[in-house]
């Protein structure tokens, strides 16, 4: 594909998606490695593999199922991408903000970004939900921002604003929800690193040092071409591993996918009360 996005190719993808379901969602899901069961539960879905739509980056990784599941969730039509591409696969970051101009495009103005991701924080133990309440865009920093080359000025405008890139209105919705279900939920600063290594101790103590609670390899790409549309962005991570800043444990793939199976049970009733909420 081109190496920067335009709204034809945009609308050329968006066509496809229209012409394979008759649902108009509102509410998007992005989920993350191991967090892909809360799209079954999504009633009367049309299932969309991500080969069948032209340009969308297909996720090589194991515990990305790689579709889009459209259809309803708590009364509410909802389109959830059941696993994602990264950068470390060899995508662009313009190919990673692809599936977030589609969603919104499609009709979505709120959306959902999960991750798993490895605790910083050393309070936070595996299992435990983050509330995304900031990020550190560090890769952007470098110069990998998924907004750089041409402005797609039918989003939004060149140098947006990031200041509140989560919504201040849905981290509150969470925060009530997870009180009334009785879910610990974790409040912090993600980081989104390239990858596709894990982090070692010396990255994580510098992470820590510049006020980093937890660390994964997506969502920060996502959401910032999200806020550049306009959208409400609620972000929340899934710990899946302890902080290992003294080098004493290894971090392993098949970790974050144990992990998964713990977090999704919480991260679906968190989820669902949440868009319950929004209906």
């Amino acid at each position: 594909m081109d190496e920067y996005l335009t709204i034809n190719k945009i609308d050329e993808l968006v066509s496809v998606i229209k012409s394979l379901t008759n649902y108009h969602p509102k509410i998007g899901m992005i989920l993350g490695s191991g967090l892909g069961s809360l799209a079954e539960e999504i009633e009367d879905p049309d299932l969309i593999p991500f080969e069948k739509l032209p340009g969308w980056p297909i996720s090589t990784i194991e515990g990305h199922v790689g579709r889009l599941v459209i259809g309803k969730l708590e009364n509410r039509q909802v389109v959830a991408m059941q696993g994602r591409a990264h950068y470390y696969e060899g995508y662009s970051m313009t190919q990673i903000g692809l599936p977030v101009r589609a969603l919104q495009r499609f009709g979505v103005d709120t959306i959902v970004i999960t991750n798993a991701a490895g605790a910083v924080n050393s309070d936070f133990n595996p299992g435990d939900l983050m509330l995304l309440t900031d990020h550190l865009n560090l890769i952007g920093m470098t110069g990998n921002n998924p907004l750089r080359g041409p402005n797609l000025k039918e989003y939004g405008p060149r140098f947006p604003d990031m200041s509140q890139v989560y919504d201040r209105e849905l981290m509150k919705i969470a925060r009530e929800v997870a009180v009334e279900n009785n879910i610990t939920l974790q409040e912090g600063v993600y980081v989104c690193l390239a990858g596709p290594s894990f982090e070692t101790p010396a990255d994580l103590r510098f992470l820590h040092a510049v006020g980093v609670d937890a660390v994964g390899m997506s969502t920060v790409p996502e959401a910032t071409v999200a806020r550049h549309g306009g959208l409400r962005v609620m972000g929340i991570s899934g710990i899946s591993n302890k902080a290992n800043l003294d080098g004493e444990t290894v971090t392993t793939h098949e970790e974050v996918l144990e992990a998964g199976q713990v977090l999704v049970p919480k991260l679906t009733t968190l989820i669902r009360n949440v868009i319950k909420r929004l209906g």
